[in-house]
């Protein structure tokens, strides 16, 4: 009878990172899809202070109305003609957002309300004014 000796194998030991990497990405790109996307106005105003005013939660598109006239959406000078388009378009990538309308104090009440109205056109009805609260 003859006896073999075998050299015992070298076995690979180490740890396989393929599963974890494989849920670190989905966990990624669950995050990212769920992420709600805040759309800023992209200037500074000052807004009128009011007693009743309060935080608001979610914001989703901010719209500010300078002292001048100017109404800015995302970070853009728009024209009020284009307000309504722009407003259509950031709906499409956030069906659920809402509009908060950042109005400087000095900002004509006339245009307040275009805007108002543009917004509503442009399919968002939840919408509000910022205030600052009153000391």
């Amino acid at each position: 009878m003859r006896h073999c000796h075998r050299q015992p194998q070298e076995e690979n030991i180490g740890i396989d990172l393929t599963p974890m990497l494989d849920i670190v990405f989905i966990m990624l790109i669950f995050f990212v899809v769920t992420t709600s996307f805040v759309h800023e106005s992209g200037v500074e105003v000052n807004r009128p202070q009011a007693r009743t005013a309060r935080p608001q939660a979610h914001g989703n598109i901010l719209v500010a109305i300078r002292p001048e006239g100017t109404v800015w959406v995302d970070r853009h000078p728009v024209d009020i003609r284009a307000l309504r388009a722009a407003i259509e378009r950031l709906r499409t990538e956030n069906p659920d957002a809402r509009v908060v309308i950042q109005g400087d104090r000095a900002a004509p009440i006339g245009l307040l309300v275009r805007v108002m109205d543009e917004i509503r056109r442009g399919g968002i009805t939840r919408l509000s004014i910022a205030a600052t609260p009153e000391d």
